[in-house]
């Protein structure tokens, strides 16, 4: 008997690498300053050791489905859209393209991607296949966990980082069929898109088209920019919103 996927477990440890694109949490980790401060509360024990019932110990965990490392579902900026029970499993794993674009950002930290990134990276790596998860990488994420810093506030109190346009996310789903895409940043829209539009326009976009993103990713300078594999978890909660999530890449070692 083959047991293709034993075998392809045994090709993980030599030819691939496994790489976590999450961030760890604790109760100091930074989120949305719209949420509510209290609205976190991690590992408070509400069973505890020495207990007559049971010799064990039990925790609370208190937290905005929007924390740390988390996927959207569309009824996060979508009135009565899908939320998380519409998304299982076979929404877990996908074919993972990683847009660099940190050389631009260091000339401009409100710097956002645009179709012509998209279409060079595409000239190089080939076309973004059906159903691909598009990262954007930008280096943002060695800002966590300094939220001022994650924000870019600058003197004026201005939020200034990079992320996504409207005519780069038009590109990956309308004119390729991508499933989801994610970022560093707290936010979609860059900056600068954001104050144009008086809106997170990039947000709402995707979300009213079905689509899903992840926020706040970490180490994908570690994952090959094209030919990884994305799997994301998250808890099987329904009627949310958004949830943290955990992401792990297998990336051909480079």
């Amino acid at each position: 008997m083959t047991n293709k996927l034993w075998n392809f477990f045994k090709e993980l440890q030599t030819d691939y690498e496994l790489v976590d694109l999450t961030h760890p949490l604790d109760n100091d980790s930074p989120y949305w300053s719209g949420i509510p401060e209290g609205s976190v509360e991690l590992c408070k024990t509400c069973f505890d050791w020495e207990n007559p019932m049971l010799e064990c110990l039990i925790q609370t965990f208190k937290f905005p489905g929007q924390f740390g490392t988390h996927i959207d579902f569309p009824g996060h900026f979508i009135k009565n859209a899908q939320l998380s029970e519409a998304y299982g499993v076979k929404n877990m794993i996908y074919p993972l393209c990683v847009i660099d674009i940190s050389a631009k950002v260091k000339n401009g930290v409100y710097y956002a991607v645009t179709a012509e990134d998209i279409k060079a990276y595409e000239k190089i790596y080939g076309e973004i296949p059906d159903g691909a998860f598009v990262a954007l990488y930008n280096d943002w994420s060695k800002h966590w966990p300094n939220m001022d810093a994650i924000s870019g506030i600058a003197e004026d109190g201005s939020k200034n980082f990079p992320g996504w346009s409207l005519d780069a996310l038009k590109y990956i789903y309308e004119t390729r069929n991508a499933a989801a895409n994610g970022h560093e940043t707290l936010d979609t829209d860059a900056s600068a898109e954001a104050d144009k539009e008086g809106d997170l326009a990039c947000e709402r976009y995707l979300l009213s088209k079905g689509k899903l993103q992840v926020e706040v990713m970490t180490n994908l300078d570690k994952v090959a920019p094209a030919g990884a594999l994305l799997f994301v978890a998250w808890p099987n909660i329904k009627g949310a919103t958004g949830l943290p999530a955990r992401l792990v890449a297998i990336t051909p070692r480079r």
